[in-house]
């Protein structure tokens, strides 16, 4: 762990930051050691990112108020530039690559190594393979970042922030999107930054990870700072945390449920799906599963298992090519080959990127929300706005949205208040079957037990979940049964209750 006896390399005093008439930060102070891991924890919309946009000048002087001391002096930072020349460095939880462009160029984007005004090519590939063996990455220079995985990239952007010779590194939510491999990976390599003397402000809802790595976590909370935990000695418990994060006892992750699952609902035959851009390539092998009223039904599988595919592909053969088999509800065969018959069957998809694909940011709360059900809105053809409002705060209200009305641009919102509004989009076209694939990404414990609890209501309804998830811990603490998919292929079923991690996993690898 690094040594408290160092000054400090960042002081944020006393910062408030409003948008508006809304206070997103009330006087928030932190103070990150050099040479430390300083992680920041605290629920969706508690302040965290919008500090590190104060900090690294996304937000400029005076937009907000307080003081930023970095490197002993008092900073006043008018942009991104004027922070990133004192070496500060942030990696969004979006990456700010350009995939049709290669590693190298990436890497230099708007510090190009050049001389006399023209690209020195020799001296750009000499240093990007420098950069990239310190982050362990052994691809060409020249590999286009689109054909590279999601780990890889946030490896590149690492090297990106090294090759600016960066004394801060801050990484919001650094392994929402990876694997565990992946994940593992990230946080070695924050370790030995570390032991190069590198700073790392670490935004994380894995609390396991913050345990693992980090030498302070400061917590957040409705945007304020209300505490600071030491950790040289050894890690917080979970529990303290928690409570300081949601200002309350958290005694179960997972809501108490009776499950009594009913007559099956849903059913898949004989599935397959070949890769849209790679002839011949099955990605889904001749799935089968069911899925009952009242039933929680989880998918499991490592990263590239073709959960993601299978779920698309069923929903309006939204993914893949020459897709075969057939889909059953009520014990009666159904056409889903459209989004829109898929939807009329009674099928709704959570989509894994709420973002991208889920919501249309620059939209209201109200619009996203009646969007795959126009008609239950309109008359002879016409949006009823008054009728659009009405539906989308009753299902505010039902989901407890956090949000300054439901005319409110959906972008403005948190992660775990965007997932809702996903959710309640869904809900109003009355699904019989809801896939939710990776419901609970990037959402902070408090909101994840809200979720969790919602998904729980909607199997007491009588509603079929299939729910995608790469947490274990999260499908053993919501699942009735589990069906385990590897390479494309469903290689077992099990009851979730009495199984385990371990025991889930050697059943995916075929272990023993």
């Amino acid at each position: 762990m690094a040594s408290k006896e160092s000054s400090a390399l960042l002081e944020m005093r006393a910062i408030c930051k409003k948008f508006g008439s809304v206070v997103a930060l009330r006087h928030v102070d932190l103070v990150v050691q050099r040479g430390e891991i300083h992680a920041i924890v605290g629920e969706n919309g508690a302040g965290k990112s919008t500090l590190m946009k104060v900090l690294s000048g996304v937000y400029p002087h005076p937009e907000y108020d307080g003081e930023i001391w970095f490197d002993g002096e008092l900073r006043r930072f008018e942009g991104i530039r004027h922070s990133e020349q004192l070496g500060i460095a942030i990696i969004h939880q979006e990456l700010a690559l350009i995939p049709q462009l290669s590693i190298a160029e990436n890497l230099f984007l708007g510090h190009e190594q050049a001389r006399h005004g023209i690209i020195d090519r020799t001296r750009t590939h000499e240093r990007a393979v420098e950069l990239l063996r310190q982050v362990g990455l052994e691809e060409s220079p020249g590999t286009l970042i689109g054909d590279i995985g999601v780990g890889k990239q946030q490896l590149v952007e690492i090297a990106k922030a090294l090759a600016k010779d960066v004394k801060l590194l801050i990484l919001d939510e650094p392994t929402a999107s990876l694997n565990e491999d992946d994940s593992k990976a990230l946080l070695e390599l924050l370790k030995q930054l570390r032991t190069r003397g590198v700073t790392c402000v670490l935004i994380s809802h894995k609390l396991n990870e913050i345990a693992e790595v980090a030498d302070a976590v400061t917590v957040l909370r409705d945007g304020s700072s209300i505490a600071t935990m030491d950790c040289s000695a050894a890690p917080p418990e979970e529990a303290t945390i928690i409570r300081a994060m949601v200002g309350r006892e958290m005694k179960d992750r997972y809501p108490k449920r009776v499950s009594n699952p009913g007559d099956v609902l849903f059913e898949l035959r004989d599935w397959w799906v070949e890769h849209p851009l790679h002839v011949g390539r099955e990605a889904v092998k001749g799935a089968n599963l069911n899925v009952r009223r009242g039933e929680i039904v989880g998918l499991a599988g490592l990263m590239g298992a073709g959960r993601t595919e299978l779920a698309m592909s069923v929903f309006g053969r939204s993914w893949g090519r020459r897709i075969r088999g057939s889909t059953w509800m009520n014990g009666r065969e159904v056409d889903v080959s459209t989004v829109q018959r898929a939807i009329k069957a009674g099928l709704a998809y959570v989509t894994e990127d709420r973002k991208a694909l889920g919501l249309v940011l620059h939209d209201s709360i109200a619009r996203n929300t009646s969007l795959c059900r126009l008609e239950g809105i309109s008359s002879l053809g016409v949006v009823d706005d008054a009728k659009e409002h009405e539906v989308a705060e009753d299902f505010r209200k039902r989901l407890s949205t956090r949000c300054s009305g439901v005319q409110q641009q959906v972008g403005q919102l948190s992660g775990g208040n965007q997932q809702k509004v996903v959710l309640a989009k869904w809900l109003f076209t009355e699904p019989d079957l809801l896939i939710l694939d990776e419901p609970t990404r990037g959402i902070d414990v408090g909101a994840k037990f809200e979720i969790y609890s919602l998904i729980a209501s909607l199997a007491a309804e009588g509603r079929a979940i299939l729910m995608i998830s790469s947490e274990l811990p999260e499908l053993l603490g919501m699942c009735d049964r589990l069906y385990l998919m590897n390479e494309g292929a469903l290689v077992g079923e099990m009851p979730a209750k009495g199984a385990t991690q371990e025991t889930v996993m050697h059943a995916l690898l075929g272990t023993h």
